[in-house]
């Protein structure tokens, strides 16, 4: 063909991180079909959807049956109703967040490739390890990417300090997939400062913020001068177990500004362009995902989650294996044993206990020789897991 593509594209891996786990899975399934494999390695649920969330989907499914009730193309930005149970939500935290000001998505994944779409060529900052989608979208538009290495000495929480340019475009995840790192008020307040007197932007991911136990702020947006300088995009997907539901949210505050524009226009006007919205049965069921009755549900859960990642934890402590997370994150990340790499250290646990995790040189440089396990698993599969990792370890 004689067309033009996008050269960016030679410059990511041709394989997709989580692709390449299904590939070598898959490989050795085939090799050995009597294999009993115990996947601990994508962040995907397995507890159903709550009650509340299924009443609230039939509810709307039935709507959809009656002339007088059905509905067709949802709002670009999402309905008022679900705008204003997601600020609500924001209320009872303490934050104020004005309806307009949110926009319902498909999920956080969209959200965080999408927002390089009002953009410009601007120096991104992203944490080493991190989340493939921060990167690859970025590389995809030809934006020139540098990391903030987070590492066992800075408790896999890089901060400011060094950092002399302006302008930046910042990313940060808390909790902190892989890691399960969570940063404090206090350490947010730095970033936030930082932010403001560069000029730069902060992407701030929480779509872990349900899993947080103790003080720690659940939302950017909770530190002051944050609204002059972030935007901040959240998810259902392990909270409500919307996984494959899908459902997530983006705040871009009417302060933030930039060479003339709003970003929250600008936002606006990509997602009316690019964006046909969430379909209506999915907005009730988040909707009903945030009442007080969901959320009680919702956090059954993640307390259920949580004792998974406790018995995790539990195991390695008593292994004396070094690891982050697993007490405000729904991950637990390992120093792979006896010095393997990290797809040495996935292979080995494939081969030898069935179990998959998810390499941590997947998530960049400074994610080789750790590893990442999840606790989304069921309650039976996860102990059975942690039997065989305490026999192989």
């Amino acid at each position: 063909m004689n067309i033009k593509i996008n050269e960016n594209f030679k410059n990511i891996s041709q394989s997709y991180l989580f692709s390449e786990i299904a590939r070598r899975v898959s490989a050795y399934s085939t090799a050995n079909p009597d294999a009993s494999i115990i996947r601990l390695g994508i962040g995907d649920v397995t507890r159903p959807l709550t009650p509340s969330v299924c009443a609230a989907m039939q509810k709307a499914v039935d709507e959809m049956r009656k002339p007088e009730t059905f509905r067709g193309y949802s709002p670009d930005y999402g309905y008022d109703f679900i705008r204003e149970a997601v600020a609500r939500h924001y209320a009872e935290n303490g934050i104020t967040v004005d309806p307009n000001e949110i926009f319902v998505s498909d999920g956080a994944k969209s959200d965080l490739g999408n927002i390089v779409d009002i953009l410009g060529d601007n120096e991104i900052l992203i944490p080493d390890p991190v989340y493939p989608v921060y990167v690859d979208s970025n590389v995809m538009s030809g934006h020139k990417v540098s990391y903030l290495p987070a590492t066992a000495e800075n408790g896999f929480l890089p901060m400011p300090e060094g950092l002399d340019g302006e302008g930046y475009v910042i990313y940060m995840c808390s909790p902190n997939n892989p890691t399960g790192a969570v940063y404090s008020a206090e350490a947010l307040a730095e970033w936030i400062a930082f932010a403001r007197r560069t000029g730069s932007l902060i992407i701030f991911d929480s779509a872990y913020e349900a899993f947080i136990s103790g003080d720690l702020p659940h939302s950017i947006y909770a530190v002051e001068g944050a609204r002059e300088c972030a935007i901040e995009i959240c998810s259902l997907s392990k909270t409500a177990g919307f996984t494959g539901t899908r459902c997530a949210w983006t705040v871009v505050p009417s302060e933030l500004e930039a060479s003339g524009l709003k970003l929250r226009a600008m936002w606006e006007r990509r997602q009316a362009t690019k964006f046909n919205g969430v379909p209506y049965i999915v907005q009730r069921a988040a909707e009903a995902a945030l009442s007080p009755e969901g959320q009680k549900e919702c956090m059954e859960n993640v307390r259920y989650y949580m004792e998974n990642a406790r018995i995790i934890s539990e195991m390695l402590k008593n292994k004396g294996i070094f690891f982050t997370g697993g007490t405000s994150s729904p991950y637990i990340w390992l120093k792979c044993t006896d010095g393997m790499s990290s797809w040495e250290f996935f292979d080995y646990l494939l081969e030898k206990a069935n179990v998959v995790g998810t390499p941590g040189a997947g998530f960049g440089a400074c994610g080789e020789g750790f590893f990442r396990l999840t606790s989304f698993g069921t309650k039976e599969a996860t102990a059975e897991a942690v039997a065989r990792l305490e026999k192989l370890l």
